[in-house]
């Protein structure tokens, strides 16, 4: 099959192509390179420039490539960012992927992968998230994530367009140091930052209800993220018409704030001890998937642990940023 990647420049992107192609899939890649990176791709990857708002490009996109599936990365994806900003991110995320959908449907596109997030879920009270847990997102990101479920299933069920929504949970770590996230908008690299500049890493709240105080997340290699794409893609390209799957994407294992940062001095070799300070509006005290589902309907499961993906992200942060070596502790 021939696979439409759109946001494949970014970060995930990158690896999601690189993951299609090593698994014998032919990869397209769609991206208006506003945070990707085209040096990501490899050289034998086509690249179209654009973005999914332009009906005509999409639609011209899938049909000289001859595109036999879609992969819907392309996204606005910072929360605080779509608190301030919510029409942009409605504009982007549900519109953009209206168009999309729209030009799939036209062209007769038989599988279709969206791009979802655990911000659907809001702050769960639950030990362990399930597809079924109700979802009350508190961000307009979060939002555009859950109405773009609705709308792609929406569209599965009118034309019989096979579909999978992969509900993501924390991503870190990289295949290869160039392919690294750039962004400092989660946990891992905001510690590196803070490591980096000889400052303490901030830990927000020390009191919730979990083993140490800190808040528990499911982390997830970006590898085995990108490896889940190619398992859905597979599993749509022999699915009936009119498939629809709903997959949180994950370990199923918590670990906590302090664990992290505890990890990442140990692998940095930097000795400063974290700074513990209020908590953050809506954080909620542990969000970690289920994940049975996921190795139910594809036959698959994350293989990397959380030091993979804390030495993998540190050996992409040190290329960008070489002032960054490795301490070595007296």
């Amino acid at each position: 099959m021939t696979w439409l990647i759109t946001g494949g420049a970014g970060y995930i992107g990158g690896h999601v192509v690189r993951a299609m192609t090593e698994a014998g899939e032919r990869a397209v890649v769609y991206d208006d390179l506003s945070s990707g990176i085209a040096e990501r791709l490899p050289e034998d990857v086509p690249l179209v420039v654009g973005s999914t708002l332009d009906a005509d490009l999409v639609a011209r996109a899938l049909a000289d490539h001859a595109i036999t599936g879609v992969v819907h990365l392309a996204a606005k994806k910072q929360v605080g960012e779509s608190v301030e900003q919510p029409l942009r991110y409605y504009r982007e995320n549900v519109e953009g992927l209206r168009v999309l959908l729209e030009a799939v449907a036209d062209a007769g596109v038989p599988s279709f992968v969206f791009s979802s997030s655990a911000a659907v879920y809001g702050m769960p009270d639950v030990d362990l998230v399930t597809e079924d847990t109700p979802c009350l997102p508190m961000s307009p990101y979060g939002e555009t994530k859950l109405a773009g479920e609705w709308l792609t299933r929406a569209v599965g069920r009118a034309t019989g367009l096979r579909t999978a929504c992969l509900r993501y949970f924390n991503v870190a770590g990289a295949a290869a140091p160039e392919l690294a996230d750039t962004g400092v908008f989660n946990l891992v690299p905001m510690v590196f930052e803070k490591l980096t500049a000889g400052a303490a890493p901030r830990i927000f709240g020390a009191d919730y209800p979990t083993p140490d105080g800190t808040c528990v997340r499911d982390y997830i290699h970006v590898t085995d993220l990108a490896e889940a794409h190619v398992a859905a893609a597979r599993r749509l390209a022999g699915a009936a018409p009119g498939t629809d799957l709903t997959l949180n994407i994950g370990r199923g294992e918590g670990v906590s704030v302090r664990e992290m940062v505890d990890l990442i001095a140990d692998v940095t070799g930097y000795d400063i001890p974290a700074e513990v300070t209020e908590r953050r509006a809506g954080d909620p005290a542990r969000v970690v998937a289920a994940a049975d589902r996921m190795t139910a309907e594809l036959g698959w499961s994350a293989k990397r642990d959380v030091r993979e993906m804390v030495e993998s992200a540190w050996a992409g942060w040190v290329r960008l940023h070489p002032e960054a070596r490795t301490q070595t502790r007296p």
